[in-house]
């Protein structure tokens, strides 16, 4: 039987202040015990467009999430910041307690907020291999794209991690149950809380879904937690095998 069981924090993120933000994820995840530890998009930073300003240069956040995972003996994800070769990437990273890790870059850039003149787009979906799920990792805005997170009977989980404000926070409710329902999948959309540099504000809002629509997490304080039963899910879909009946498709990436 193949389970995991996952953490995530609901960060306050200090604005622009990475010491901070590591120093506040290990006081709230403390004695915590997890296969997994989640944490929001840029959590090392808040999501910000001073890029030149705040973007990591020398790997800074990767490595403090080397040290944590070690620390834990497991694994940690999370979104970042990135300058690479004279290039801004909004870099998902999934670090393993080895301090190996795999990458995503953020491919659907928030061009309502200027995103997409500063960061640089991803050209590839990701899935991870980890304690036997397969895992697609998405972040934020990705999740008003359904094409993009299909499942092609290629996942069984899937994370997305965000900075989505209170103004919009109905759409990201309810398209995360969609997204977990219509792709028959394990679903964490984990949202940050407190107010950004720019004065918005975001309510605690971080979900986990089953992919029958039902929600299945433990909250307490700043954390939500989940277990997840990869032989639950083969159930699931054995039973109600109508990802069987998808259409076929190829993505066609905008430049």
């Amino acid at each position: 039987m193949s389970t995991i069981k996952i953490a995530g924090l609901n960060l306050d993120i200090s604005w622009k202040n990475k010491e901070q933000n590591f120093k506040q994820i290990e006081e709230e995840f403390g004695s915590v015990e997890a296969d997994l530890f989640l944490l929001p998009e840029m959590f090392s930073t808040g999501f910000c467009m001073e890029a030149e300003e705040v973007a990591d240069r020398n790997l800074e956040t990767l490595i403090w999430m080397k040290s944590f995972a070690k620390s834990k003996n497991s694994a940690v994800a999370g979104s970042v910041s990135v300058e690479e070769n004279g290039k801004f990437y909004n870099r998902f990273y999934f670090v393993l307690p080895d301090g190996s890790f795999e990458y995503y870059d953020k491919r659907h850039l928030f061009s309502y907020s200027g995103e997409d003149k500063i960061y640089t787009a991803g050209t590839e979906r990701k899935i991870i291999d980890y304690k036997g799920f397969k895992i697609l990792l998405q972040v934020c805005f990705d999740l008003r794209f359904p094409v993009f997170s299909r499942n092609q009977n290629d996942y069984d989980a899937v994370l997305y991690v965000a900075n989505w404000p209170k103004s919009r926070v109905e759409a990201w409710k309810s398209l995360l149950k969609a997204r977990s329902i219509e792709n028959q999948t394990f679903l964490f959309g984990l949202n940050r809380i407190g107010t950004d540099g720019y004065n918005l504000e975001y309510e605690e809002s971080s979900l986990v879904y089953f992919p029958n629509g039902r929600e299945i997490s433990e909250r307490k304080n700043n954390l939500i937690r989940s277990e997840w039963n990869l032989d639950e899910l083969k159930e699931f879909r054995n039973k109600f095998p109508f990802l069987n009946e998808r259409d076929e498709f190829e993505i066609v990436y905008n430049k």
